[in-house]
């Protein structure tokens, strides 16, 4: 973007003390328009620049940060009045800023006695199962699921959309619990980020939240190498249960994102250290064992799948489990506690669920069974977030998650920014931890007009369920009123209930009043819920149909290895389990570069493999891997303990 010198040295003289000194030095038009850019990446580490809405568009796109909020910022008034100066709060301020009440008296509000906690300190507790013989003649509540066009890689806020609309429906008078994902360290020191929410629709204490919170993600990643360690040592010494060392499809799991562990060799370095093979380590919330926390009932429920684990395959041919290796009561017992939800408070008083952690790309992506049935018994409403996109978490909670639970949606709220549509009109490129495109928040109704198509499938997918959906547009401070105004038509015409703008970042509940209303009235209208698929189809049918109606693929391409698990897990009686994809979020295909809504392509699949004690069946699609890598400028790398020994730089 070329730009009158004049409007750089405009710029140059609003971002701090040095820029004025710098937009006094005579350089050339060329010169300023290079270093401008690199000034605003330095400066933004500090500072954040959000200039009024009736500023000038130049600085709006320049000083825009890739964040979804309203949020106070440092705001300049040298421009006729328009810009005042204000400090800036980030997430983990805003959280600290909030005063922190006893979970006790929060859980009472909704009907949790006392009793029925186990204390983690003050402000976190966890939650018996058997309060649900307490709560087992309550009707349910109402069931609202929350899910989002295919996002970039920055996110388009739907924790903090979850988070708010739970804080906005009670505002509106209905007693309301969100239910979320514990989520992993390995996004927390990565790119994304915390899982809090964020502004002022957060989940607190948020360094306890994303910080290990009551320890399930270590029982699940314990519980699980447990497994493994005595699957090799069980073939190293005399291999009792007649593994075929070559046939071993069960892995190790950490939870940090570590690429070099992707293929490794165990057994090396004599013969005392086991039996050589090749295998690898997957992120803990890929693990089987983290599936079946989200999806049992209770602890005896666990305690069976984890016996149903296939590890691999016997030397004559048939499955051989964790049951069968006697190690499942072991797991079991070191699940105990993992079981049993965890309750926290929000930014406004509010309980929320935390449970359960597994990915939506590569797992089931949505919170636990037991955390969900319990809070439609206590609550008027219950608000739960689906992983990713509606091809991602929000169809593996209609076809696996809800199949297990029993329970229905009454309504799904569908994320969107003007942002993401831009994005996947393909002339934008947004990658974490870089700036932003400035045409980006310019006028733009034809790129929005070229990315609408991929919020028109959404919708369609979430209908195709017999669901009503509800658009919330997460809403930036550099959004233009006539691109939202042109969002919220076309989202009704493609089949949307109401479409709302969503300021819950910034203000809380009061933001998204208008929008809790909406999902309200979605939720009382009448709808026809429906599975995509029958369990009795064939492994290759359901497949299909995911990618073809879901996805937009034309065909299907099955390797000859995933040809040969389909026919082996069907002969072992596995081939009515739903299917679980493992594939991209950042495109409804199986290639992340495919924006929009793409068709008419071939999707691939490498392999399928099993979790029997899950209950699903998980292709692989296209290159996709279930251990993520760190990248050249992860968060880690700002987080730190001050010198009042409290954490700083998460977010």
């Amino acid at each position: 973007m070329c730009l009158p010198i004049a409007e750089y040295r405009d710029c140059l003289r609003r971002v701090n003390t040095k820029s004025r000194l710098a937009a006094k030095l005579p350089v050339s038009e060329r010169f300023l328009q290079c270093f401008l850019p690199f000034l605003l990446r330095v400066c933004r580490k500090s500072i954040l620049v959000r200039p009024m809405e009736e500023g000038p568009n130049i600085l709006r796109a320049l000083f825009s940060m890739s964040r979804s909020d309203d949020s106070e910022g440092l705001e300049y008034p040298e421009i006729a009045g328009r810009w005042k100066r204000t400090k800036m709060k980030t997430d983990l301020e805003i959280a600290r800023a909030h005063k922190l009440e006893p979970i006790q008296d929060v859980a009472r509000r909704f009907g949790l006695e006392e009793s029925d906690l186990s204390l983690y300190g003050p402000y976190k507790a966890k939650i018996d199962g058997a309060i649900m013989k307490r709560l087992d003649d309550r009707p349910p509540g109402k069931y609202i699921g929350v899910t989002a066009v295919t996002p970039t890689p920055l996110g388009e806020g739907k924790t903090v959309t979850t988070i708010g609309l739970g804080l906005a429906l009670n505002r509106i008078g209905k007693k309301t619990i969100t239910t979320i994902r514990q989520p992993s360290m390995g996004p927390v020191f990565g790119i994304k980020g915390g899982a809090a929410g964020g502004g002022h629709s957060q989940v607190v204490p948020m360094e306890d939240f994303n910080l290990h919170l009551t320890g399930d993600m270590h029982a699940v990643g314990a519980a699980h190498n447990l497994l493994a360690a005595w699957t090799d040592t069980s073939i190293l010494l005399k291999n009792p249960f007649a593994l075929n060392p070559e046939r071993v499809s069960f892995r190790r799991v950490v939870d940090i994102n570590d690429r070099a562990l992707r293929q490794i060799e165990v057994g090396l370095g004599g013969k005392k250290n086991g039996v050589p093979r090749k295998t690898g380590f997957d992120i803990t919330p890929a693990s089987e064992v983290m599936a079946i926390l989200g999806l049992s009932d209770n602890i005896f429920d666990l305690r069976g799948r984890l016996g149903r684990i296939v590890v691999g395959e016997g030397e004559e041919g048939d499955p051989v489990t964790a049951e069968t290796m006697e190690c499942a009561g072991a797991m079991a017992a070191i699940m105990k506690e993992a079981i049993k939800p965890t309750v926290m408070q929000t930014t406004e008083g509010t309980l929320t669920f935390v449970h359960a952690g597994p990915f939506a790309n590569i797992a089931y992506g949505n919170s636990s069974v037991i955390a969900d049935q319990m809070s439609v018994r206590l609550a008027d409403y219950t608000v739960t977030e689906s992983g990713f996109g509606a091809d991602m978490g929000f169809e593996k909670l209609c076809n696996i998650k809800c199949r297990a639970s029993g329970l229905i949606p009454d309504a799904i709220v569908l994320v969107v920014t003007i942002r993401a549509l831009k994005a996947h009109c393909d002339r934008f490129k947004i990658r974490a931890g870089k700036p932003l495109d400035p045409a980006l928040f310019e006028k733009d109704i034809p790129a929005i007009d070229d990315g609408l198509p991929n919020l028109k499938k959404h919708i369609e997918n979430v209908r195709m369920h017999g669901l009503p959906v509800v658009v919330a547009i997460n809403h930036f401070s550099t959004d233009l009123p006539e691109e939202i105004e042109y969002v919220q038509k076309k989202s009704l015409e493609f089949g949307a209930q109401a479409a709302e703008i969503s300021k819950m970042h910034a203000q809380g509940g009061v933001g998204g009043e208008a929008l809790a209303q909406a999902v309200v009235d979605a939720a009382e209208s009448r709808s026809e819920f429906r599975h995509l698929y029958d369990l009795e189809d064939s492994i290759e049918s359901k497949i299909n149909t995911l990618a073809t109606k879901i996805y937009g693929a034309s065909e299907v391409e099955l390797s000859d290895e995933a040809k040969r698990s389909a026919k082996l897990y069907t002969s072992w009686g596995y081939g009515n389990l739903p299917i679980c994809m493992a594939k991209t979020h950042l495109s409804l295909s199986h290639d992340a570069k495919l924006k929009g809504a793409p068709t008419g392509y071939a999707f691939p699949i490498r392999d399928i493999r099993l979790a029997a004690g899950a209950g699903f069946l998980y292709p692989l699609a296209g290159d996709m891997m279930l251990m993520p890598g760190l990248g050249s400028k992860p968060a880690l790398r700002q987080i730190d303990i001050d010198d009042k020994g409290e954490i700083t730089g998460l977010f």
